[in-house]
């Protein structure tokens, strides 16, 4: 079971130009109190096949962690060019957020972001070099996220105990519980009685 889960991320500037810092806000449920910091990085990848050009373009600790519905807004610094093959400029590339507590990574949240030039002219006949200050990046607002099961040093609160306000139910019986001799007996609106 995961103590941190994201709840949202909203970015602040989308779209944007290209050279623009990337501005979002990330909303987060903890189930249990966290002594030590929430690491949060963000990576811009190119090129897919070599992460040797993976960019960490801004990293933030959040921390202490109390339990409930927390959130920080984040700011990470747009991508340096000279990183980038010129082959993979324009067009689409990834974006990745990532959470971890104590070097264990928990979640990563990955965005397609697309890269063109910001007007139809230059789209259709792009210019043989590369002009970063007419280049727009357009964020993908359908994630994929990745959850990893990690060893967490804290314990939620108890199963058993049950939040003010909060709805309980009756205990479901297992199939050991039914005795299989009997027959269930359909009722008029198709529902079924679990025998007694």
């Amino acid at each position: 079971m995961s103590i941190v889960t994201i709840r949202n991320v909203e970015f602040i500037n989308n779209p944007a130009k290209f050279s623009d810092v990337y501005r979002f806000r990330v909303t987060f449920e903890c189930i249990a109190p966290l002594k030590d910091d929430l690491e949060w990085k963000l990576i811009y990848v190119s090129s897919p096949g070599n992460e040797d050009l993976d960019q960490e373009l801004d990293d933030c600790l959040v921390g202490p962690v109390p339990a409930g519905v927390n959130s920080f807004e984040f700011e990470g610094s747009a991508p340096d060019p000279i990183k980038i093959p010129s082959d993979d400029v324009l067009g689409v590339a990834a974006l990745i957020l990532t959470g971890s507590y104590k070097d264990q990574e928990f979640v990563r949240v990955g965005y397609y972001q697309n890269t063109e030039y910001d007007n139809e002219e230059m789209k259709e006949n792009p210019p043989a070099k590369i002009m970063f200050e007419r280049l727009v990046r357009d964020i993908s607002l359908k994630p994929r996220v990745t959850r990893f099961q990690i060893k967490w040093d804290v314990i939620p609160a108890q199963q058993g105990s049950t939040a003010a306000g909060a709805a309980t139910s009756a205990a479901v019986p297992s199939a050991n519980d039914l005795d299989d001799t009997e027959e269930e007996k359909p009722k008029p609106n198709g529902a079924m009685s679990l025998p007694s």
